[in-house]
């Protein structure tokens, strides 16, 4: 007798439909798992044997075949010991088959518990389209999956309780769907930052059109503290932001089951000696990296130089793309990748090229060789280069409360509000994202805008891309001065974030 029971995959960060097909034949006993199994799904069989045998049923002494659907897809991971658990009951008839429209999914304990799994959400959301309708999955991600919606979610503590739910005998309670509660969790506040205004005013313009940001200072000058700060004036995540980057974390293994939604944007802080396939993902899982986990939200790389120079290449493409391909020996991935990238450095290897001090004693060599480090390519895609001075001793004895980040976050919204109505119907979500047609839609300039900026292309050497990328950064600092049009003082505080002679001490 062949029982099939369906189950979910994953695939990179997205899930697919697999089938447990469990076959009962004579001959000496056996117990085979195929359909290019993993070492943890070829293991199911020792937990799946162990688990029948704790929960009071017969295992089955005869040859024992599971066939794990699409054959020809790599199969990883042990979400699949509940449906062959399942499917081996039902085929030896200690338990009835499973409904057309229930899906499996969960790690057995060798005493029949169910523990949880990683990338629920993202297999949930692939069993609604696939038309299934009870959803079985472990009592800790039970919460998770219910944010996928159009299902109903069982959540199993153990074995015993689910065979007696599909014997009819003592049912399980669906799990309600989960809801977001308020996160008290106060955030760092640009209040506590003395000075810097200039500083702030370029993070207010990243934030309010999703901009990546460059600062160049002198250690103890505030770039790691301003930076931990942008999440606090942020757009709030949108719902459908929000499960897609939850999705992400779920399949790294990073979701909280009290939690299982992001309320806030993520915000990625690798150390600098993270390597490339850290950093894009892969791995002998096939994980997301971190410019993934970043995804609608910021990755933040402090002492930019020190990283590896192939880990800083492999953030080009995902910065052009907002997705990223990883190719490996497991196979073919593509992640979505579209976060703002925030870097901190100091101006030569010492730190302390142009501190009041007078301490650097870097030559002129040394400097360009420490900076050298970033490639042109990189840097031409960060839209916004600031230098962070070092902090007077009377900005940091005032008695004036700087502005809150709860202030500059509502002019914030209100230039994202202006850029959601301007693309709505058009994919992008706000001004980085525009692509060159409609930079060429959008940030139309007047005669004095198209001298200023033809004066600054000659001058400084922009390339088309760094063209592009100015218009972007003009249209955003009109969109926070409530302008229809892009005018002059605009485009001329634009100008001034691409200068580049910063790096150079």
């Amino acid at each position: 007798m062949v029982v099939s029971v369906r189950s979910l995959g994953l695939n990179g960060v997205a899930g697919y439909e697999v089938s447990a097909e469990c076959f009962l034949s004579g001959g000496l006993p056996a117990f085979d798992v195929v359909g290019l199994p993993d070492a943890a799904v070829r293991e199911a069989r020792e937990r799946v044997r162990a688990a029948v045998k704790n929960c009071g049923a017969k295992f089955p002494v005869s040859r024992i075949t599971v066939n794990l659907a699409p054959a020809g897809q790599k199969k990883a991971g042990t979400m699949y010991d509940l449906p062959i658990f399942v499917g081996l009951l039902a085929a030896a008839g200690e338990l009835p088959s499973p409904p057309e429209d229930a899906a499996f999914l969960g790690e057995l304990s060798l005493a029949g518990a169910v523990r949880k799994v990683a990338g629920v959400l993202p297999m949930a959301m692939k069993a609604r389209e696939s038309g299934v309708r009870q959803l079985f999955v472990p009592a800790e991600n039970a919460a998770e999956a219910t944010l996928a919606g159009g299902l109903t979610v069982y959540g199993v503590e153990d074995v015993k309780s689910l065979a007696a739910h599909l014997r009819g005998e003592v049912l399980l309670p669906p799990v309600p769907m989960w809801e977001p509660e308020g996160d008290e969790t106060a955030l760092p506040d640009f209040r506590d930052v003395m000075g810097q205004e200039n500083v702030k005013r370029a993070l207010e313009i990243a934030a309010a059109g999703g901009h990546n940001l460059l600062m160049i200072g002198s250690p103890g000058a505030g770039k790691s503290m301003l930076a931990k700060r942008l999440p606090s004036i942020l757009p709030d995540l949108g719902r459908a932001e929000a499960l897609e980057s939850s999705g992400i974390w779920s399949v790294a293994g990073m979701g909280d089951p009290r939690r299982p939604m992001l309320a806030r944007r993520p915000f990625r802080s690798p150390h600098h000696t993270t390597s490339a396939a850290a950093l894009a993902g892969g791995g002998p899982a096939m994980r997301p990296g971190e410019i993934s986990l970043a995804h609608n939200g910021v990755l933040f790389l402090d002492e930019l130089p020190e990283f590896r120079r192939d880990a800083l290449e492999a953030l080009r493409q995902p910065l052009e793309d907002g997705e990223v391909t990883v190719a490996r020996a497991g196979g073919t991935l593509r992640l979505p990748a579209r976060f703002q990238l925030v870097c901190a450095m100091n101006p030569c290897r010492c730190g302390w090229r142009g501190h009041p001090s007078g301490r650097c004693t870097c030559t002129d060599r040394e400097v360009a060789k420490y900076v050298e480090k970033i490639s042109g390519p990189l840097l031409d895609r960060i839209d916004l280069h600031v230098s962070v001075p070092s902090v007077e001793y009377e900005a940091m004895r005032r008695r004036e409360t700087p502005e809150s980040s709860g202030a500059v976050k509502a002019r914030v919204d209100a230039a994202r509000e202006i850029q959601f109505r301007r693309f709505e119907e058009t994919g992008a979500s706000c001004n980085a994202q525009m692509s060159p047609a409609m930079v060429g839609e959008f940030c139309r300039l007047d005669a004095a805008g198209e001298r200023l900026l033809k004066a600054a292309f000659d001058r400084m050497g922009l390339t088309a891309r760094s063209h592009d990328r100015v218009l972007r950064v003009a249209r955003t600092i009109a969109d926070l001065d409530g302008g229809e049009r892009i005018e002059a003082a605009h485009l001329a505080e634009a100008i001034q974030y691409r200068n580049t002679d910063i790096l150079k001490g």
